[in-house]
């Protein structure tokens, strides 16, 4: 910068300063102005020389401007120094990928498989060198299965779990347990309850208690040794079929209310009939589509209903976590509980307030833009989890091994318990093969299976909405879908409450996708922690930014604990 530069900013600072002085002074003297004739009517000298005291040092705008920016910096510093001085996380693995150099337990989608789908030692070896090095020139030098493949056969973002981010826990310093072994009993019961999920898709989740198959899953499925799903009495029934282990999944409906109730949209109102995919369609049955798939190719294309549906069954529930926006179920809830009247936290200092209401915080404005914004963290912290630590295998590879096994074209440790379940033989009796029946024709997405996106953003939601929001609520007027889908009717039951159906409709979204096919039961329950976590240590840093008196988030967790932020 030359002189004449300097000097020209110079005399530019000069003038604003100026400007800036002359327009305080004009807003003392309004103010002044206004101050006297409130004494007019009553106030006293005290009150007056404190606001000329306020308004001397409102003048002296430099020095209100640094501590302003010095607090800025404090606040920021002191929050990194928190997560600085954690203790490092130890992110432990199931040992899978080091066991077995044929890498039939990672994930290997979309990179070259032979005919068995045992992925192509060498662009193994690239994928992990990408993730070793970190540079993005080595992820642009992955061995895919196709120079030009399309956009399911290409990977899903792995560079996400590199990112950093500036609110809240960085994504490496959060921890998943290693998932269930590739020859485990655990992992033998999680594909026997995908299959099992598979074979009852079209059935109404009304009608399980009557249904004969849907009998025979809860009965095939309680003889697991080390099943994880819910149980009473350690026997599954028909009432806890295919729920998750949340406080208020049990109770009442299959699906949450808040992805039946009518929802506004500003001016707008939202009906929630979706179209969904037509019933008994299913994909990957054939072995030269399985493997196709496994290259990153598509198998055939979805074929929809005509007629749109409330969510009745799992195959509509597995279609509306096909598409859904990331935070979408989430948003729709927050705008049901604005227009059901539904009271706010007892911690909202605006629940008092004689002169405000909440707006740019803690008000209807901020929960949005905040439920929003954890979804972003979220996501960084689970792809960190799928790709630099786990790398787990899709259910629907494990199928293929299953299928290799019980052919007898390949040999690996896979339990007995899944070789014996009722559920892959009646897959064999319609289909010809052991793979896993898919919901969608491209299977699961191009990243790991655990943990799971949408259970990860699911569980921070829904942790930020419980933490706005009085959990004991009840939700008045309840409904259920009716078994066609075509209709909504009052629900008859226990009461329903906020927390509980919050709860339920992240196990709706988590399982959902096990539903489809793509998920493990733990990728579900395991990622609804993480994105607890997330939202926990988010608002913990939020909570810092306030200028109200604020005692904090209360919220009660997804173990049923009660904590305060």
């Amino acid at each position: 910068m030359n002189l004449a530069e300097i000097k020209q900013g110079t005399e530019a600072a000069s003038r604003s300063s100026t400007s800036r002085r002359a327009f305080l002074g004009r807003a003392a003297a309004a103010v002044a102005a206004g101050v006297v004739g409130s004494a007019s009517t009553g106030a006293g000298t005290t009150e007056i020389a404190q606001a000329q005291e306020l308004e001397t040092q409102s003048a002296a705008g430099p020095s209100a401007g640094h501590k302003r920016q010095r607090q800025a910096y404090r606040i920021r510093v002191e929050a990194a120094r928190r997560e600085l001085d954690r203790p490092l996380a130890d992110h432990l693995t199931n040992g899978d990928e080091q066991l077995y150099p044929n890498k039939i337990a990672s994930y290997s989608k979309g990179l070259p498989h032979n005919q068995l789908g045992e992925v192509d030692p060498a662009a193994y070896a690239s994928l992990i060198r990408a993730l070793t090095t970190g540079d993005p020139e080595d992820f642009e030098n992955i061995v895919t299965a196709s120079h030009d493949p399309t956009i399911f056969g290409k990977l899903t973002n792995p560079q996400a779990g590199l990112a950093f981010e500036m609110v809240g826990a960085d994504s490496h310093a959060l921890v998943q347990k290693p998932p269930p072994a590739f020859s485990s009993a655990e992992e033998a019961a999680e594909i026997a309850e995908n299959y099992w999920m598979a074979l009852t898709r079209d059935v109404p989740f009304t009608e399980y208690d009557a249904d004969p198959l849907v009998n025979r899953a809860a009965e095939d499925l309680s003889r697991f040794s080390d099943f994880r799903g819910p149980k009473l009495s350690g026997q599954l029934t028909t009432r806890t079929l295919f729920r998750g282990l949340t406080p208020g999944d049990l109770l009442g409906p299959y699906i949450s209310q808040f992805l039946w109730l009518a929802t506004p949209f500003g001016a707008e109102r939202v009906d929630r009939r979706m179209r969904t995919t037509m019933a008994g369609v299913d994909f990957m049955t054939r072995y030269d589509e399985w493997l196709a798939v496994q290259n990153g190719g598509v198998a055939g294309e979805n074929q929809y209903d005509p007629i749109p549906r409330y969510i009745r069954n799992g195959r509509n529930l597995g279609e509306w976590v096909h598409i859904d926006v990331l935070f979408q179920a989430y948003f729709n809830a927050l705008l049901i509980l604005l227009n059901l009247g539904a009271p706010r936290d007892a911690n909202n200092p605006y629940n008092a307030s004689r002169t405000q209401r909440g707006f740019g915080t803690l008000g209807d404005p901020y929960i949005a833009s905040i439920l929003c914004a954890v979804a972003k963290p979220a996501l960084k912290a689970v792809w960190y989890q799928k790709w630099f630590v786990h790398r787990r295998l899709r259910p629907e590879a494990f199928a293929g091994r299953s299928h290799n096994h019980a052919a007898c074209a390949a040999g690996y440790p896979i339990h007995s318990e899944i070789l014996n379940s009722q559920a892959v033989a009646e897959v064999f009796k319609r289909n010809g093969t052991y793979l896993l029946p898919m919901a969608f024709p491209e299977g699961s997405p191009t990243h790991p299976a655990y943990g799971a996106g949408h259970a990860t953003v699911a569980g921070a939601c829904v942790t930020v909405l419980k933490a706005f929001f009085e959990e004991s609520f009840v939700i008045p007027q309840p409904v259920e879908a009716s078994a066609d889908g075509l209709s909504l009717a009052p629900y008859v039951g226990p009461p329903l409450s906020v927390g509980g159906e919050l709860n339920k409709l992240a196990s709706n979204v988590a399982i959902g996708r096990n539903i489809a096919g793509v998920h493990w039961r733990s990728d579900a329950t395991e990622s609804l922690k993480l994105g607890e976590e997330v939202a926990i240590r988010f608002l913990r840093e939020e909570r810092e930014c306030f200028n109200e008196r604020f005692d904090g988030f209360s919220l009660t967790r997804f173990d049923g604990t009660t904590i305060t932020v």
